[in-house]
């Protein structure tokens, strides 16, 4: 017996109210409060509700930004690439030649592919899938998403990224050679906030066995609207969809998302996933439902995928809990101590500059404008003109506070990672040894770089389990060394693959280009390595037409190798004509020793 799953508008939004009211709960102020906070923090907007007066500048040292900003670097610095394989599938028994026959045959529309299915086909979609998915990292500009969703992690706690099926994209492709019948649909991606996501089990940390997942969107009235009438809702249900004036604590995130304008046309959206299993509890189907808060807009439909299309990046996973916890939230009383501090400083240095004037009203008549050169007539005896004005000084500012600040912005910066060695800011004067502390401060920054590639590898499941179950027949773009071919491609023969994706991580530059060249110089300069060697190791965009010159190097190579060749042949045989009986016993020497008696008689020793 499987529980049912209410899919009304008033049940969705009343569990969606209860999971919003426990991200309220959680920490000192709640998701949603903390969240914006650590927001402003961020951005630098420090004194947000201070009332000090106009006249008082309110300083800031933001080490908030510069911690986040070197991690958020640190993390994605790396070049990825994505490479898909398919579980069972034994690749090693693969020759090279039958590889590279079925992959002329695949890329040149020759390949057969009816029948069953074996390890060499699997093994060459999987290479194409490979290919196709970086066509789709561009098309999506997926760099940017996941870079969106890890610095909202790292705000908030947690980054979600949404991939769904827009069936309204142009692919470009058509289904009949005359191409009358033009193939629509692919995926697409959208980072949502934390804020707008309620999981329905908060204390499963794991997306993939959470019971459902509810998210929240803000859209524009109409086209919701237009929404529903393509899922053949009854008109008099769509005219129902209304502007709504919506809780926007739960709604939108972030400082500048709690307002909008006054004839704003839009409503909020509820998108709930979750799972119908079958009547025996073995297998499952991902359903989807979507509503506004008194009308559906699209009745529950399977969305053809056996996964959530939900990936979740945390920041700080804490126990028993679906929602990460931010690094920033536990920096801001440091902060605050720091900018009160310096904000003292600096009043009390305009304090000493430009003390407090008194000045004695029943003696000077005047309006009093302190400019340089001002003539202050005064109206009393001589006597009384000390005491017509002075100024009040004030106590003077004590050093250590300052020494106090400077230690305090150290300890932080230091305790969270980003040490003057990770920062650069140290003199160059060894590169090994500062690449070597670099090295060591980037260790614990290890454990992100794994969750963020955790994360990616989850986007890329989502994403072949789309392929693999919606693309139906079609042709995909992939890159070949003849340039970009579309090879065909037909879900259904693989649509019951267990697909794995895995991120392979390319090394990345531990410091500036100018250190590397500087490197190469000097072992360039030491002989350690030749040009070639030196040219092969020089970063990218440094000199012009690289490529040419390797190339060009290489040439000469050859070249000499084939004259220092001939030159060889040309030598023994003198030595022969005039030599023939040693002649015949240097043919029966080893071709070591030849090689030896052709060395010495090249330098005339022989």
């Amino acid at each position: 017996m499987t529980m049912r799953i209410r899919t009304e508008p008033e049940a969705i939004l009343s569990e969606y109210r209860a999971g919003t009211n426990y991200k309220a709960s959680l920490g000192t102020k709640g998701l949603f409060e903390q969240s914006r906070i650590n927001g402003r923090f961020y951005v630098g907007d420090h004194w947000y509700g201070a009332r000090f007066g106009d006249d008082k500048p309110l300083v800031r040292r933001n080490i908030v930004k510069r911690i986040c900003d070197y991690k958020l670097a640190t993390i994605s610095v790396a070049p990825i690439a994505v490479n898909f394989s398919a579980e069972g599938v034994a690749t090693n028994t693969i020759s090279d030649e039958d590889h590279k026959t079925a992959y002329d045959k695949i890329t040149s529309g020759r390949f057969d592919f009816t029948g069953e299915t074996d390890d060499l086909e699997v093994s060459m979609i999987m290479e194409f899938l490979t290919s196709y998915g970086r066509s789709t990292i561009e098309r999506l500009k997926f760099d940017c998403l996941a870079q969106t969703a890890l610095k909202n992690a790292c705000i908030s706690g947690t980054g979600i990224l949404y991939t769904y099926w827009d069936e309204r994209v142009d692919t470009g492709l058509y289904a009949d050679t005359a191409k009358n019948h033009p193939i629509k649909g692919d995926i697409a991606c959208e980072v949502v906030d934390i804020e707008n996501v309620v999981f329905g089990d908060p204390n499963i940390d794991d997306v993939q066995s959470q019971p459902c997942i509810i998210i929240s969107q803000r859209r524009n009235c109409a086209d919701v609207k237009r929404e529903a009438l393509r899922n053949k809702i009854a008109g008099d249900k769509v005219e129902q969809i209304k502007p709504d004036n919506a809780d926007f604590l739960t709604i939108n995130a972030g400082t500048r998302g709690d307002k909008e304008p006054e004839d704003s046309q839009r409503v909020t959206v509820y998108t709930k996933f979750y799972k119908k299993w079958d009547e025996k509890g073995e297998s499952f189907d991902v359903m989807c439902v979507r509503c506004t808060e008194n009308v559906i807009v699209r009745h529950p439909w399977n969305i053809g995928i056996k996964l959530y299309p939900i990936a979740k990046m945390v920041w700080d996973r804490r126990r028993s809990c679906a929602y990460g916890d931010s690094e920033i939230t536990y920096l801001v009383p440091n902060q605050i101590a720091i900018n009160r501090a310096l904000s003292a400083e600096v009043w009390a240095t305009m304090a000493s500059g430009m003390p407090i004037m008194l000045v004695n009203g029943d003696t000077i008549r005047d309006d009093i404008t302190n400019d340089p050169g001002q003539v202050i007539k005064i109206y009393s005896a001589n006597e009384d003109v000390a005491g017509a004005i002075r100024y009040v000084q004030p106590t003077a500012f004590a050093a250590q506070m300052m020494n106090s600040v400077n230690d305090l912005s150290s300890n932080t910066l230091s305790d969270s990672g980003a040490n003057d060695a990770a920062l650069g800011n140290i003199r160059p004067d060894n590169a090994a040894a500062i690449i070597q502390m670099r090295e060591a401060a980037l260790q614990p920054m290890q454990l992100k770089q794994n969750q963020y590639y955790a994360f990616i590898e989850d986007v890329m499941r989502i994403w072949s389990e789309f392929w693999l179950n919606l693309y139906g027949d079609r042709r995909l773009k992939v890159d070949t060394p003849n340039g970009v071919a579309y090879i065909p491609f037909h879900a259904k023969r693989y649509n019951k693959l267990i697909v794995n994706a895995r991120v392979d991580v390319g090394a990345s530059t531990l410091w500036s280009k100018s250190v590397v060249v500087s490197t190469l110089d000097s072992l360039l300069s030491a002989q350690i390595i030749t040009p070639l060697q030196y040219l092969e190791r020089m970063p990218d965009n440094i000199i012009p037409d690289k490529t040419g010159l390797i190339n060009e190097i290489k040439e000469q190579q050859i070249q000499q190798q084939m004259q220092a060749e001939l030159s060889d042949e040309a030598v023994l045989q003198q030595w022969a004509a005039q030599n023939p009986e040693l002649y015949e016993k240097y043919q029966q020497l080893p071709p070591e020793k030849q090689q030896e008696l052709l060395d010495r008689m090249r330098q005339g020793q022989g």
